[in-house]
């Protein structure tokens, strides 16, 4: 087979066309930290890495969910914490009034202060966070208790769940029943009546008072434990949502991300390469009659 100088140039050509492909693909993965710039590159890693981005967006989405858990958990147990507060003073008051040394204006002054703490639980029990209502059940948009004075309380005890790893659901409110019920209201209400003189004038039967606004405390107490079970809980789930973060970061580097110091030696190497390439290239690539002539 006769060897021509047109073949010695034009694979000489093609072959440096190649050393410049790979120069300039490692240059991509350098200035890039990746392996590959474009799905056609490597199809496996980029298949593999669109399932990872999307395993690691659902990390993303369930970390914004932890915090609008928090911020549901901790303004409820917050607002419980001021009813705890006002009923505890309310007790303390009838124990003060069903004493017999007081009078009936002494009783009217506790009247008036149990009248302004059951005004306190109405605005703890319509509780707004942002533009919800805490303590509405599912039916966040509107007030739980319209009036002050005939608090009608709601029914909707619908809870309020967040979705925090994949398929698992945690309620994150207090329903209305649990706390600002009727019966609140109700006994409060025949609280401040038998505390007025014109109605009670000796300040009997407020004893019964007693035990009633102790299951209110109750209440409270209880709904706090069931916040602080579920507290405990969604902090144990942040911590494995953490992991599985740092995990799926992990994956999708190795998957994506070169190894700077391998591709940088093969970077030299190729340029080593590339310079013998160019020195024998200029041997084969003689001056010819022709270039005389131009």
């Amino acid at each position: 087979m006769r060897i021509t100088q047109s073949m010695l140039s034009s694979n000489m050509l093609s072959s440096l066309s190649k050393s410049y492909e790979k120069m300039a693909k490692y240059q991509d993965q350098i200035s890039s930290q990746k392996k590959i710039t474009r799905p056609s590159d490597d199809p496996v890693v980029a298949m593999k890495g669109i399932s990872y981005r999307r395993n690691l967006q659902e990390i993303e989405q369930y970390k914004r969910n932890f915090s609008e858990a928090y911020n549901w958990i901790d303004n409820s147990d917050a607002s419980l914490d001021k009813a705890g507060q006002a009923l505890q003073r309310i007790r303390e008051l009838v124990v003060q009034a069903s004493n017999d040394t007081y009078d009936e204006s002494q009783r009217d002054s506790i009247r008036q202060e149990v009248s302004q703490l059951k005004e306190h639980l109405v605005e703890i029990a319509n509780t707004k966070v942002g533009d919800k209502y805490i303590f509405n059940g599912t039916n966040t948009l509107n007030q739980p208790i319209v009036s002050a004075t005939l608090p009608a309380v709601t029914t909707n005890n619908n809870p309020v769940e967040l979705e925090l790893s994949k398929g698992v659901f945690i309620h994150v409110n207090v329903t209305p029943d649990q706390v600002f019920n009727t019966n609140l209201f109700k006994d409060i209400d025949d609280l401040i009546q038998q505390l007025d003189p014109a109605s009670n004038p000796t300040g009997q039967n407020l004893n019964p008072f007693i035990e009633k606004v102790d299951g209110h405390l109750t209440n409270v107490t209880n709904s706090r434990s069931s916040l602080g079970a579920r507290m405990n809980r969604v902090e144990l789930m942040e911590d494995r949502i953490d992991q599985q973060e740092v995990i799926s970061k992990e994956v999708l580097s190795n998957n994506e991300d070169i190894d700077f110091e391998k591709v940088v030696t093969e970077m030299l190497a190729q340029e080593s390469v590339h310079r013998a390439a160019l020195s024998i290239s200029a041997r084969i690539i003689q001056p010819s009659l022709m270039d005389f002539l131009r």
